[in-house]
């Protein structure tokens, strides 16, 4: 530790902590531009000098490292006469329009001027001018260049954190100018994260701009609804109105920073395809009908159905307390253990207890990823997590860690990877098992039953010319790593063999531990809530606190709470709630906030199975293509119409609060779930959010005595609960072998998540355009170009996007977005199939004769 005395007085600090850094632990205010926490220090501003003794000249604060015995003095007559003059040059060529700038009442220089600046100007020359009008750079940024001061933050914060660096700078001197590639950032993530650094009113959010005033704005913090990441951010309203987003500094696990989906996708609250009021069935059509007349309507139906199986499916997006009195419902009203929380895939939860009991690490992100090595297992965490991407590029570049990568899909992390291991799709499980044994074999060590012993025969090596390492690199670096992370997309759960991956996951985080690696483990949740849905029961096999439904005793003391039975028998996933529609047996299925129809492979299938379910009950906030098919349709609160709370990938538990009234006549989802129980004569207690709350905090065993007052600001970290490893290794099954026709694969693209965010009108102006992406080699062999319009044929069905010729793809794999509606993709997928196989092949144009204005696409 190092000794220095700030404006008389003394601390210690770490040796390489910067004077700024020791000032702001006293409380000493030294003004900055171009220091952010974050980001390396540039010392451009000048406006941080300060007086250390035995030095002639002054110092930028953000740069220089104390040294023990130093002495510094913030606020001197030398140091505030610079201020000043720093701001006088600022200012002087500075336009003079704060009425009409967005940054007005927000503005960093506004501020610096009033606190240090000079009361008269020195400088009396005419003004710089770049450009007369501002420059639209996209769709949702806009910047005015006479108003840039030259602090380098977004140029910086694009490249360093974001990684994008759509962002830079011409010229030089007072002439330099923020620009981005021939004056547009067509290439960029739009995340709007410069907007939000920059200090002044040079870059600005285009859908907010002249909206309202900073003043004007009620403000609420919230958590983002998009991904699993769990960002904090602050929404402002305007008269109820909603206005924009923006991200406050050093709080929640994505501090100053967002995605372009949580900036600028939360405008689908004010979507048009709002369910306006309650609908049943009539001849056929969905006719509205008011609250009492569906309820009269609704009880005479579940009656009916009442002799045959009920199940019921909700949505990962929706709060903790919505999600665990779901359940509640499903288990003691509809006596049924027949309830899943995924609408794309069945989570094995045998193997997933095992995981998220022993290894599964309810501690900061920002802690795990300091780990010597950390491994991404699957998926694309570039565009399903973006902010994730963000903090491990930072762990990468200033904490030295290890990045590793085992995927079947290339993301821009590629980069900063020591090894990148290319599978194809669904020969993750091999890979891991070849690193197993790699392993166990450097630790001279067999495992049981010589379970691996051929495995060098069965593993699926890279293929020529794809620039990917082998599985033998990446044991090697874990190996060498003192301490492992390993991330796991959940995009492996849509395989048929995601059992399997699992628990070569656990075998690999077993051998990890034996070798002292200290392993900790979490999930890539691509949905904002999908965490806190497992805790809360919402699967089959699982009670609430992911205690097994065949456990006596956690079935026993929850039945004493809720003053009901509670059925012994696992129940059915949505698969098998689909098969039992189609068989006939299923009398009530009661869907909430989710979309099967579009989400769920093969379209056709899930399309009878809704149709021959005796009783569908659709609860949503929008129109979607499930709840036009269903007999009863209840308008439910969307985001940001009620409170709770979102259990984030690191199983940080943070508050979802209220920032407008629900629409037309929604009602809250809490109270439709009591409406629903009251049709049945029964009553669900407690039935209020708080009420709720309390009650997971005590029954959940990993909730255990937290209080919702408690969460604060950053929120609060629920509990691992340790169960029993499963301590089983088992052979890898057979690696997929390379298929003569191009593999179709889906997932989250940058700009959409799933289906909410294609309700947004402002994404739909950034990304509205569904693609299919392939490699420049496959692209060649078939004669296509970038940008041409191509179909995707299927054994089940065909869809017809433009293609997108991506050079990183590897040879045989084809990626179509899975949320956009209109494409249908599901309809060209099988179930228990995936990856699918497929035909790419140059779409058709022919002329519609009926209208010859317009061109029909084809083949």
């Amino acid at each position: 530790m190092l000794k220095v005395t700030i404006d008389g007085q003394t601390l210690e600090v770490e040796a390489g902590s910067t004077v700024l850094q020791a000032a702001r632990r006293l409380g000493s205010d030294i003004p900055t531009f171009c220091y952010l926490k974050r980001l390396p220090p540039l010392a451009s501003c000048r406006m941080c000098l300060v007086e250390i003794e035995g030095l002639r000249r002054l110092q930028p604060s953000c740069a220089t490292a104390v040294t023990d015995g130093m002495v510094v003095r913030t606020n001197t007559p030398l140091i505030e006469e610079t201020r000043s003059s720093m701001l006088d040059m600022l200012l002087a060529n500075h336009p003079l329009d704060c009425p009409i700038c967005d940054k007005g009442g927000e503005c960093e220089l506004q501020n610096m001027v009033m606190a240090y600046g000079p009361r008269e100007s020195q400088f009396r020359d005419d003004k710089r001018v770049f450009h007369s009008e501002d420059i639209r750079l996209s769709p949702v940024i806009i910047m005015n260049v006479n108003r840039c001061i030259q602090c380098q933050r977004c140029v910086r914060m694009c490249e360093e954190v974001v990684g994008a660096v759509a962002l830079g700078t011409v010229e030089k001197g007072m002439d330099t100018a923020v620009t981005g590639f021939e004056g547009s950032l067509a290439s960029c993530d739009q995340c709007g994260n410069c907007v939000e650094v920059c200090p002044v009113g040079a870059l600005m959010s285009f859908p907010y701009r002249y909206k309202a005033r900073p003043w004007d704005l009620v403000e609420t913090d919230t958590i983002c609804p998009h991904c699993g990441t769990g960002c904090q951010l602050t929404v402002g309203t305007r008269k109820g109105e909603f206005m924009r987003v923006r991200s406050k500094w050093d709080e929640g696990v994505n501090h100053e920073t967002l995605c372009v989906r949580g900036r600028f996708g939360l405008d689908f609250v004010a979507s048009r395809d709002r369910i306006k009021q309650p609908m049943i069935r009539k001849n056929g059509a969905l006719v509205p009908v008011s609250w009492d007349e569906a309820g009269d309507y609704l009880r005479r139906r579940l009656l009916a159905v009442e002799s045959k199986d009920a199940g019921g499916l909700a949505s990962p997006r929706l709060p903790n307390e919505v999600l665990y009195q779901f359940q509640k419902l499903m288990r003691t009203v509809f006596r049924t253990n027949n309830i899943d929380c995924s609408s794309r895939w069945a989570a094995p939860f045998d193997t997933l207890g095992t995981l998220l009991g022993t290894f599964y690490s309810r501690t900061p992100l920002d802690d795990v990823i300091g780990n010597d090595c950390v491994l991404i297992v699957g998926g694309n965490v570039s565009e399903e997590n973006p902010v994730t991407e963000y903090l491990l590029r930072d762990a990468v570049r200033r904490r030295q860690a290890g990045l590793l990568m085992l995927s079947a899909r290339p993301s821009r992390l590629d980069a900063d990877a020591r090894v990148v291991v290319r599978v194809p799709p669904g020969g993750e499980v091999a890979s891991l098992a070849a690193v197993v044994t790699a392993l166990m074999a450097a630790a001279g060590q067999t495992l049981p039953g010589d379970a691996f012993a051929d495995i060098g025969a069965t593993i699926g090596r890279p293929a020529a010319g794809t620039g990917s390492d082998g599985p033998d690199r990446l044991a090697i670096a874990l190996k060498e790593g003192r301490s492992v992370t390993v991330l796991v997309s959940v995009d492996l759960l849509r395989s048929p063999g995601a059992r399997a991956t699992l628990l070569q996951l656990n075998n690999l985080l077993q051998v990890l531990r034996l070798l002292g690696k200290g392993p900790a483990m979490q999930f890539l949740f691509d949905r904002a809530n999908q965490m806190g849905a497992w805790d809360m029961g919402v699967l089959p096999a699982a009670l609430p606190g992911l205690r097994a439904v065949a456990d006596d005793a956690a079935r026993a003391a929850l039945a004493r709470n809720w003053g009901a039975q509670i059925p012994s028998e696992p129940g059915a996933n949505l698969d098998a709630m689909l098969e039992l529609c189609v068989g006939g047996r299923m009398g009530t299925l009661y869907i909430v906030g989710t979309d099967p129809l579009v989400a769920y492979p093969d379209r056709d299938f899930v399309t009878r199975a809704l149709g021959t379910a005796d009783l569908l009950i659709v609860q949503d906030a929008f129109l979607t293509d499930t709840a036009g098919m269903a007999e009863v349709v209840l308008p439910a609160a969307g985001y940001g119409e009620e409170s709770g709370t979102f259990t984030n990938n690191e199983g940080r538990i943070q508050n979802v609060r209220k920032f407008r009234e629900p629409v037309f006549e929604a009602r809250g989802n809490l109270a439709i779930i009591d409406f629903v129980a009251a049709l049945r004569n029964q009553a669900l207690r407690p039935s209020t959010q708080g009420e709720i709350f309390n009650e997971i905090a005590r029954l959940v065993p990993a909730y255990r005595g937290l209080t919702q007052d408690g969460l604060g600001a950053d929120g609060a970290f629920t509990r691992a609960v340790p169960t029993l490893s499963a301590g089983v290794f088992l052979a890898p099954p057979s690696v997929p072998t390379a298929a003569d026709r191009l593999m179709l694969i889906t997932g989250d693209c940058l700009f959409h998540n799933g289906y909410l965010s294609e309700r947004s009108d402002i994404l739909n102006t950034v990304a509205n355009d569904p693609y299919v992406a392939m490699s420049a080699q496959d692209a060649a062999e078939l004669g296509l170009s970038d940008g041409d319009q191509v179909t995707v044929r299927s054994g089940q069905g065909e869809l017809t996007a433009q293609l997108k010729v991506d050079r990183r793809f590897p040879k045989g794999l084809v990626f179509v977005p899975e949320n956009y509606r209109a494409l249908r993709l599901n309809s060209l997928l099988r179930r228990g199939e995936y990856p699918c196989a497929v035909e790419v092949q140059k779409a058709h144009a022919t002329l519609d004769v009926d209208h010859p204005g317009r061109i029909w696409r084809g083949v």
